[in-house]
């Protein structure tokens, strides 16, 4: 009897359910002696074998050290963290790297894929005949997916005229993003119905330029531009109308350094032609006149009163203005430095 009570129990032992509970706990009790394992040596690690003090990560010196004894548990910790600081969160979260950064001045932001022009491989190697063909269509079809909307075509066109303008005029990276800002903003406010893409690309750059302080003339966008100037001036006035761009009228002092570079003129010159420019500004007499004839004059009329004559001609080739309005122009600079001189008491170096 008990025989055959130990073949049933026996038998039902070797049943699949039986058999399937069995392997369940005895994987349950591995797990759980593994994780008992792993707190040990977690335990372990911030314990101090000495003394059995908790221990304290170093994270300067990469160094696990004992809070009692001073005894270190353990040296040469790895630092998982980025290899940059960041001191508050808005810093932060631009240094933080998933990807490229996105941009204003692609259509999509730069974050759609890119595929080399180049036909060569990770290594270095030249693509098959087959090979290259395939990369064709691909990248024909790429460019398709990008821009798939007329917003996103505009966008596309606009935002490459700006990069090809920036690029020519040396203008930097923030006036570029800028400028793609106030386009997106015109684009947004339905203000390009009935105009030219390009003329107001080319009013964005210009209003982007005015706002970083590294002002251009309407002269020397002319050249970069595939509009007339006075199209674009057109529509730089009423971008700033309808956007409510509150833009200052240029500086002229602005203007002097990239000219004096381009003289080859020394700082004295510099200096004196800045001086005169802020002479000019309180005797006001830069008011409602063009800022880059005021910078040129200013030059000439430096180059004179420190003996390092620079002819009308040469600057006027820089600056692209006429001689005409560079001798109109010194004068009234030369006057206004003069009276300022007269006011202080002090005879003043310029004569006209």
């Amino acid at each position: 009897m008990n025989g055959a009570n130990q073949t049933v129990e026996t038998t039902e032992d070797r049943r699949p359910e039986f058999t399937e509970n069995r392997r369940t706990r005895e994987q349950a009790d591995r797990s759980d002696t593994r994780d008992e394992e792993t707190d040990d040596r977690v335990r372990d690690r911030y314990t101090c074998p000495e003394c059995g003090a908790d221990s304290i990560t170093d994270d300067e010196h990469g160094e696990t050290v004992c809070e009692e004894c001073g005894i270190v548990v353990e040296e040469g910790l790895v630092d998982h963290g980025p290899e940059w600081r960041a001191f508050d969160a808005a810093e932060k979260d631009r240094k933080s790297r998933v990807g490229a950064p996105t941009t204003n001045t692609m259509h999509d932001k730069g974050l759609s894929s890119v595929i080399d022009w180049q036909n060569r491989d990770a290594y270095g190697t030249q693509l098959s005949s087959r090979k290259r063909q395939q990369m064709a269509r691909l990248r024909t079809w790429d460019e398709r997916f990008r821009a798939t909307s007329a917003r996103d075509r505009n966008l596309k066109q606009a935002l490459g005229e700006i990069t090809r303008m920036a690029s020519a005029l040396d203008l930097p990276q923030p006036v570029e993003e800028t400028a793609s800002v106030i386009y997106r903003r015109a684009l947004e406010d339905d203000l390009l119905p009935g105009r030219s893409i390009e003329a107001m690309a080319t009013a964005s750059l210009y209003a982007a330029a005015r706002q970083g302080n590294v002002p251009r003339s309407l002269d020397e966008f002319a050249p970069v531009s595939r509009v007339d100037r006075r199209e674009f001036a057109r529509a730089y006035r009423y971008i700033c109308r309808e956007l409510g761009l509150a833009l200052e009228p240029a500086d002229p002092a602005e203007y002097l350094p990239r000219f004096c570079s381009d003289l080859g003129v020394s700082n004295e010159v510099a200096q004196r032609a800045r001086e005169l420019v802020e002479a000019g500004k309180r005797q006001h007499v830069i008011s409602g006149k063009s800022p880059v004839g005021l910078a040129a004059a200013a030059i000439y009329a430096a180059s004179l009163l420190t003996n390092q004559k620079r002819t009308q001609k040469e600057v006027a080739e820089v600056t692209d203005v006429s001689e005409v309005t560079i001798r109109n122009r010194y004068k009234e600079l030369l006057r206004a430095d003069d009276e300022e001189g007269g006011d202080d008491g002090t005879p003043s170096q310029a004569t006209a």
